[in-house]
């Protein structure tokens, strides 16, 4: 049987130890859930302006992603709050 490099590294370092069991499961598994669920809990509500020519591009976009497009332009704000999405730098601008 053939094991991917992932699995390899899996294997060794469960092997070595380094996996500790959880003692209350069920309690774990509750704890995640309700902060999963706090996570993804949409319950504000913010109205904004934009041109209309941006709001067309975003629903093509959405649309392309299989997405609604209050939902990409929610998923946009999220990823550049968190770091995960940042501003371009142009050579030679100063910040």
């Amino acid at each position: 049987m053939k094991i991917t490099k992932d699995e390899m590294e899996l294997l060794n370092s469960v092997e070595k130890g380094e996996w500790k069991q959880v003692t209350d499961i069920k309690k774990n598994i509750e704890k995640y859930r309700d902060i999963a669920a706090a996570t993804l809990r949409k319950d504000k509500r913010v109205n904004i302006r934009i041109t209309e020519r941006d709001l067309i591009r975003l629903q093509k976009k959405a649309i392309k992603e299989g997405l609604p497009y209050q939902t990409l332009i929610s998923s946009i704000l999220h990823k550049y709050i968190n770091g995960y999405l940042t501003e371009k730098q142009v050579s030679g601008q100063a910040e």
